[in-house]
């Protein structure tokens, strides 16, 4: 080579990093919450944990993304909300234990940093920590160029949450007779946009909310997904909380089993909440069998929680206190549970022909 190569020559710029470090430092600092140690730019994002208000602490941890939501998104030229979805998918998955998120971490992965863009994403991740009421402590940029297209990038999250031991929340005492309460779901949250991306491919930008809203079509799926964690634990506050589900992707057709204990179906009646119209689309788009829809999405039920029926008004009324619409969707039942080809199914829906 006639002459020195930089970094930047292989389409990494330190000081576009600095930068974006220097822009995200007062978004950070906004999520701060009791327990956070120290300020951005260390080597790991320090936290105190409350120890004297438990006695038995267990901390609960989890990782996700936002899938092909994604791609979506940066078609669209769309970076308000992103990191919201991010925040929710991975402490809507803690707080179903009963814990509380107490701090957040983010991946930024791209092939050549935009400030801005990353400003934006970040922006939103600030946002739903604050929703969740967890700190926002630390996170990596990367530059990779060759292993991303251009104007591309991807996003993972993990977060950590406590709570004490004698109060997780596992489903391991859920019985028949007890009630499912559903919590509405914002659309479609993060999950099942590889069939979005696909149907949106193969159609108009037209759709009966684009009138009303002023908003296209793909906007209206942006809608960021509903962070659960103060109503949830607001309510395990207020009556016993036998189990809780996130529905995402699998639907409630293989979310709602992973907290069912053997001798125990859900029967869930599909004709007892509202759809947003953005299903009914979906469904019609692609001539999508019912059963499909119910394995790929929410379809309006974000996240369900099982009681016993004597509880369940109380925690209807905490729901609606902190304004989330709640409501019972089904209840659970005695399933003989075998290897043969007539076990009954862990989730059984009812009126299925109302969607």
């Amino acid at each position: 080579m006639n002459s020195s190569v930089t970094y930047q020559d292989s389409g990494v710029d330190i000081d576009a990093g600095n930068s974006l470090v220097e822009r995200i430092k007062p978004l950070v600092k906004s999520t701060e919450r009791p327990g956070v140690l120290g300020s951005v730019g260390g080597f790991g994002g320090l936290f105190e944990l409350p120890l004297s208000e438990y006695r038995q602490p267990v901390l609960v941890s989890g990782a996700d993304g936002v899938g092909t939501k994604l791609k979506l998104a940066i078609t669209e030229n769309r970076y308000d909300s992103i990191g919201i979805d991010l925040v929710a998918m991975c402490v809507n998955d803690i707080v179903v234990s009963g814990a509380e998120p107490l701090f957040f971490l983010d991946y930024y992965a791209t092939s050549q940093l935009d400030v801005d863009v990353a400003t934006a994403v970040v922006s939103g991740i600030a946002a739903g920590c604050k929703l969740a009421g967890c700190a926002l402590s630390g996170g990596e940029t990367a530059e990779m160029p060759g292993l991303y297209q251009s104007g591309d990038f991807d996003l993972a999250g993990f977060a950590v949450g406590i709570v004490e031991k004698d109060q997780i929340i596992d489903g391991s005492d859920i019985k028949a007779g007890d009630n499912i309460i559903g919590l509405t779901s914002s659309g479609l949250h993060s999950n099942g946009f590889s069939m979005v991306n696909y149907l949106l491919n193969k159609c108009s930008d037209s759709h009966p909310l684009a009138a009303q809203s002023g908003s296209s079509l793909r906007s209206e799926f942006l809608t960021p997904t509903t962070i659960y964690v103060k109503s949830v634990l607001q309510a395990c506050k207020a009556a016993r909380v036998k189990g809780i589900a996130h529905i995402t992707g699998g639907g409630l057709l293989e979310n709602v089993p992973r907290i069912l204990p053997a001798g125990v179906q859900a029967v869930i009646d599909t004709g007892s909440w509202q759809r947003d119209d953005v299903f009914q689309w979906l469904k019609q788009q692609g001539r999508v069998e019912t059963e499909e829809m119910y394995r790929v999405f929410n379809c309006g039920i974000g996240m369900v929680v099982i009681a016993a029926e004597e509880d369940t008004d109380i925690l209807l009324s905490s729901f609606k206190a902190s304004n989330q619409q709640a409501l019972v969707i089904g209840r659970i039942a005695s399933r003989i549970a075998s290897q043969s080809d007539t076990a009954q199914p862990a989730v059984v829906l009812q009126h299925q022909d109302s969607f």
